[in-house]
């Protein structure tokens, strides 16, 4: 992968939908989500915007450098399925006779469950760093998207807006700067709470040579029959980030430093 290029152009994504779903791992009956936006994710919403095909190379996008700042956690919605044949019939199984029909599931199996996670009423800030080229052609694609867009999964559209523009600087230099993207609803809340604070520590999740911790959703590929990843190393922080709101003079903030409960209202 390639280093991050500190004086290179920084893309600013606002992901925010109704659902979010970000899967790194998880098969077959069971999908879950990570609480955050994975880079395989950010990657496949660039990849798409730009009209790549699965077969597509990504050598480029993989290796821009990602920061993610929770603006707003959100909380997680199971969605809970079951599968039967109307006629009463056992289900199929994924298997196929030498004719290419589907075998009857052995024992037979007359219900299938599947369990979906998603994120509901999340909002992250995205920060995609790379050269300044491509970060204003993946701009101009995210404005003007060749395929339709999803957050994770193809269900979960993103809100509007998505792109909030290009800034310049390293990934948390442009993270802390940017103001809180939390919904109306959440801020008003939050600022009842907390006097109106002019700043508020959210977490982040950046890209770093010299991370702690290893993740391997890096995408080489999305080919159907050979989706592949690599790993990238990051590290977490807290970001003072502006409200937005005026100070109430009348009532000082209640908080002071870091709070990693305040967003969940605790």
């Amino acid at each position: 992968m390639t280093p991050p290029d500190h004086t290179a152009s920084v893309l600013l994504l606002r992901l925010a939908a109704p659902l979010q779903s970000w899967g790194d791992r998880s098969t077959f009956n069971r999908r879950e989500t990570r609480p955050e936006p994975t880079k395989s994710g950010v990657v496949g919403l660039l990849a798409a915007a730009t009209g790549r095909s699965r077969y597509a190379a990504l050598d480029d996008l993989a290796g821009l450098g990602l920061g993610i700042r929770i603006d707003q956690p959100g909380s997680i919605l199971r969605d809970y399925h079951t599968v039967s044949d109307y006629r009463g019939r056992p289900l199929l199984s994924s298997a196929v006779t030498a004719k290419g029909l589907q075998k009857p599931t052995s024992p037979a199996k007359h219900t299938h469950i599947t369990q979906r996670f998603y994120l509901q009423d999340a909002v992250f800030l995205a920060a995609v760093e790379g050269p300044e080229e491509l970060i204003t052609t993946l701009e101009h694609a995210v404005r003007h998207p060749a395929f339709p867009l999803a957050l994770g999964r193809r269900s979960c559209v993103p809100a509007q807006p998505l792109a909030l523009g290009q800034r310049t600087g390293s990934l948390e230099d442009v993270l802390r700067a940017e103001p809180w993207q939390a919904t109306p609803a959440v801020r008003k809340r939050w600022g009842r709470e907390n006097g109106n604070a002019a700043h508020i520590g959210l977490p982040a999740t950046l890209d770093d040579p010299a991370g702690d911790e290893v993740r391997d959703d890096v995408p080489l590929s999305f080919a159907p029959t050979s989706r592949t990843f690599t790993t990238r190393r990051t590290r977490h922080t807290y970001l003072e980030a502006p409200t937005g709101l005026t100070p109430d003079p009348a009532r000082p903030p209640t908080t002071g430093g870091h709070d990693p409960f305040a967003l969940l209202g605790w």
